[in-house]
């Protein structure tokens, strides 16, 4: 397949270029640079098989390809409320065109959704058939409210144009390549702890999250891209049921850095929620997927990334 990646230079989009790349396929890496980096595929650039593009997906591209993988759109608090109204045009006018460009060329498309989509839930773990709890007007409203538009035109164009659509609803995803300063949790605390500085943890430490690490989340993308079901147009979540606190977080990391972490606490952010949890039985069952590494060989593996960049 000839693929296209919307943010192909980010965190997860990088990663996804090289699972594709090893698995026979051509790729074109669409990015602005805004919270993606060059160096993230830096290792493919010489490639005759890849194809970077610096481009916005706000604005149209015409190109001919048979998937597009749209991830583009800044995934962490600091980057999305930096520019709150910016993310909301690339959720929505960027899901757009690349959904005309799918409908142009008959290409399957899997739109990056999220956890967020069910904002603060209360209902627990959170199956797809949960419509959430988010807060329209809040300083997170500009990514949720956007992934969830997104989410629907994709199924809008599904059901008028027979647009060929995947929706991946992605829980809390770590691994190499994360941004330094991004504001998500597992990057925070390992920059710090390796700064020996103490651990921010917001709350009291005892809201949860489930951590998947990031080479399961590109195996859970390939899976739902290549699904052929006929609800295959449904969302799937796919994240880990491993459910941490932030507390338990802090422990694990120490043990791996060798040391106990010390650790300042904080109000917890507007609409931050307490807890959150997949409910995975589309994945096991349609997809055969399940997350395979353990939070403490993943944290190893991202501490060593991190390591060469902090220290």
């Amino acid at each position: 397949m000839r693929a296209l990646v919307t943010g192909g230079a980010g965190f997860l989009g990088s990663h996804l270029c090289d699972r594709l790349l090893r698995d026979g396929h051509e790729v074109i890496a669409l990015d602005n640079l805004f919270t993606g980096a060059k160096r993230n595929i830096a290792h493919l650039l010489s490639r005759p098989d890849f194809e970077f593009v610096r481009h916005d997906v706000v604005n149209p591209i015409m190109l001919e390809v048979d998937w597009i993988f749209n991830l583009a759109c800044p995934a962490s608090p600091v980057h999305y409320q930096y520019n709150p109204v910016k993310t909301v045009k690339t959720s929505v006018m960027g899901t757009l065109n690349m959904l005309g460009l799918a409908k142009r060329v008959h290409a399957r498309i899997l739109q990056a959704s999220t956890s967020e989509v069910y904002g603060d839930p209360q209902v627990h773990p959170q199956p797809e058939t949960y419509w959430g709890n988010v807060n329209t007007l809040g300083p997170r409203s500009c990514y949720d409210e956007g992934k969830r538009v997104a989410e629907t035109l994709m199924v809008d164009y599904n059901r008028q144009n027979d647009v060929d659509i995947r929706i991946i609803r992605i829980f809390n995803t770590y691994g190499p390549r994360m941004a330094i300063g991004d504001g998500r949790v597992a990057s925070n605390f390992i920059v710090q702890a390796l700064k020996g500085e103490r651990l921010t943890v917001y709350g009291d430490g005892t809201q949860t999250r489930c951590f998947c690490y990031v080479d399961d989340m590109i195996d859970g993308f390939m899976a739902l891209m290549e699904y052929a079901g006929e609800d295959a147009a449904e969302p799937v979540n796919v994240g880990s049921d491993e459910e941490r606190s932030m507390n338990d977080l802090v422990n694990c990391l120490g043990e791996i850095v060798g040391r106990r972490l010390e650790t300042e606490y904080h109000p917890l952010p507007e609409n931050d929620p307490i807890r959150r949890r997949p409910e995975l039985t589309r994945a096991h069952e349609r997809l055969g997927w399940k997350s395979r590494v353990p939070l403490e060989e993943g944290l190893r593996k991202t501490v060593d990334f991190f390591r060469e960049l902090v220290c």
